[in-house]
């Protein structure tokens, strides 16, 4: 009698099991947001790709390590941004997403660099055209009333406590990848 109740067990929790990895690999884009380009690459260890984008508009890039660790960086000052010359830039060891917007002078020049604590790293980076309406209406001010800092370029990365637990989850998990790498 508990054979069949245990087979019933397992084939719930391997649905359960399928219905949350794929719910986990679908991205939750808002309708808003129009696909215009899926790019799929190969870095190696601290090295660069880059590429150009030339779209106008509010721009997002999504990119997903599939293997490895890639980062992004992003200018529209240079055609070969890196960690040292960025406007903006995604460096965690998971989905990197930055938005362009559209401000930024074209072409903006996006770097895509293979962290050194992998020998090589995949990625998939989907580009979105964000078709959502700016707070600030057509001739208004780009920026708040008090006007923007001329030394202070935007960045994609969070203020305060966000930005604080993001560094900590960054090291937490770099550590846990350092183990199991000496583990396996």
């Amino acid at each position: 009698m508990a054979v069949p109740w245990r087979r019933a067990l397992l084939i719930i929790l391997a649905s359960q099991a399928v219905f949350l990895v794929q719910g986990l690999e679908d991205d939750d884009v808002p309708q808003e947001w129009l696909l215009l380009h899926v790019v799929q690459g190969q870095i190696g260890a601290g090295n660069y790709s880059y590429l150009r984008l030339n779209h106008e508009g509010k721009i997002v890039l999504r990119m997903q390590s599939l293997s490895g660790d890639a980062d992004l960086y992003v200018s529209d000052s240079t055609l070969h941004p890196s960690f040292d010359d960025y406007e903006l830039q995604s460096a965690t060891c998971g989905q990197d997403e930055v938005s362009i917007p559209a401000h930024f002078q074209r072409p903006v020049g996006i770097g895509i660099y293979g962290h050194p604590s992998h020998q090589e790293s995949n990625f998939e980076m989907k580009v979105y055209y964000d078709r959502t309406v700016d707070q600030y209406p057509v001739g208004a001010a780009a920026y708040p009333p008090e006007g923007p800092d001329p030394g202070h370029r935007a960045t994609s990365a969070p203020e305060g406590p966000q930005e604080e637990e993001s560094v900590i989850w960054t090291i937490l998990i770099s550590i846990l990848k350092l183990v199991l790498e000496i583990l396996f």
